[in-house]
């Protein structure tokens, strides 16, 4: 009963500055992850697998591929049970201006939540690789009889400085929220951990209308964790942290925020571990995306003569994700991940690299630590990601030498 209450709002309007140029003609919610998803899919796949059937997303900027996706891959609901997925753009309704916050963007649609009078709202990120079950969330917040109850996961406290962090007592309850502290406040069961918070919220319903009234009124950056959060702990509300249960029941909590390009590009490249510390082969906890109709991957040309003058023509691929439509026609392809429809020709050499939808590399070129986006063709000889001084004048080149070609960028050969 508690989940049919229960109105879950993704929030999936960001721009994404960090991790451009993959975000400069997609929204970051539907940047691809892992060869065959959207970021977006991990946070629906948590609510599908926690039984939550009522869910808006809330785009903004760039959002025509995240609609496609949406539109294609996630109609799986029954309207005449109340259930829903559905894409809410901005409206208007109570001024003339886009979001102004994500606290602004959930104001602003407040008829619509109105509408379906839920008891609790829970707002989500679209853009954040986990696995969760919100209902253990939801039990928590009311068996402790809170207002607003923040997802949290403990972290080392020399890391804290790049999160928000909360001061909480023996029962979890919060006294103080401080966005990236210099010195953040220690658990007080673990001096060496503090909670920073993931970005998921749990509201009575009254209370969320209530504060945000208050806010529209008042000149703010309209900000969860700059503005909301800090006023409720300040008059008394009762707002508690959850500590996050991982449903990838791995030996060390996942939870990845892939804001930039170098974790984005570290985020798959776990996932071609031998070990990978996220299981997408997790059939208790399945992770749902669109997959189009492309014929199986494949490899081709095993050449055992070592006598001809060019090296060994072999079609394989090692430690690697290979996603449906593939073909490695003669080249090598080693730690990498490779979406649909992607082309790797003869001689040609791919080494750690993050490679989208329908690229083709050219015969013996050579790529290294990059992330290649949709529909580029690597000119024949070509290569990326060996100096990084020569590769920064014509490429993106991120603080930990990740070389982004860009979507359909014209390379010449």
């Amino acid at each position: 009963m508690l989940m049919r209450k229960t109105l879950a709002i993704i929030m999936a309007g960001g721009e994404g500055k960090r991790l451009y140029p993959l975000t400069r003609d997609r929204a970051k919610p539907a940047v691809p992850f892992g060869g065959i998803y959207r970021l977006i899919d991990f946070t629906l796949s948590n609510c599908v697998n926690s039984n939550l059937r009522k869910i808006l997303i809330l785009p903004q900027y760039k959002c025509l591929s995240l609609d496609r996706h949406m539109r294609l891959g996630w109609h799986i609901f029954n309207s005449e049970l109340g259930e829903f997925i559905t894409s809410l753009h901005p409206q208007q309704r109570i001024g003339d201006k886009w979001y102004q916050g994500t606290a602004d963007a959930i104001y602003q649609n407040f008829y619509t939540i109105h509408a379906e009078k839920p008891d609790h709202i829970l707002i989500l990120s679209g853009d954040h690789v986990y696995k969760m079950n919100y209902a253990d969330m939801l039990q928590y917040h009311h068996e402790r009889n809170a207002q607003l109850t923040i997802a949290s996961i403990e972290i080392p406290r020399k890391q804290g400085s790049h999160f928000g962090i909360f001061e909480v007592d023996e029962k979890y309850h919060i006294l103080d929220f401080t966005e990236k502290p210099a010195d953040p406040k220690p658990l007080p069961f673990n001096k060496d951990y503090c909670f920073a918070s993931m970005g998921i919220y749990i509201f009575n319903t009254e209370t969320l209308s209530d504060v945000l009234q208050d806010d529209a009124l008042r000149t703010t950056e309209h900000d969860f964790g700059k503005n909301i959060i800090p006023a409720m702990i300040k008059h008394n509300y009762r707002v508690y942290a959850y500590n996050f249960k991982d449903e990838n029941k791995n030996e060390a909590k996942y939870w990845r925020d892939v804001g930039t390009i170098d974790s984005y590009w570290e985020a798959n490249m776990d996932l071609v571990s031998v070990s990978p510390v996220f299981n997408l082969y997790d059939q208790n906890w399945p992770i749902r995306t669109y997959q189009g109709q492309y014929p199986p991957s494949k490899t081709v040309f095993a050449q055992e003569d070592e006598s001809v003058e060019e090296p060994r023509r072999m079609g394989v691929a090692l430690d690697s994700v290979i996603s449906h439509g593939c073909i490695i026609s003669g080249g090598r392809v080693q730690n990498s991940v490779l979406s649909p429809d992607v082309r790797i020709n003869s001689y040609s050499f791919v080494y750690k690299s993050v490679i989208f939808e329908e690229v083709e590399i050219g015969r013996h070129a050579m790529i290294k630590n990059a992330i290649i986006d949709k529909e580029v063709r690597i000119p024949p000889g070509t290569k990326i990601g060996f100096d990084l001084e020569e590769d920064s004048k014509k490429y993106t080149v991120s603080e930990g030498g990740i070389v982004v070609i860009p979507k359909g960028m014209k390379i010449e050969p």
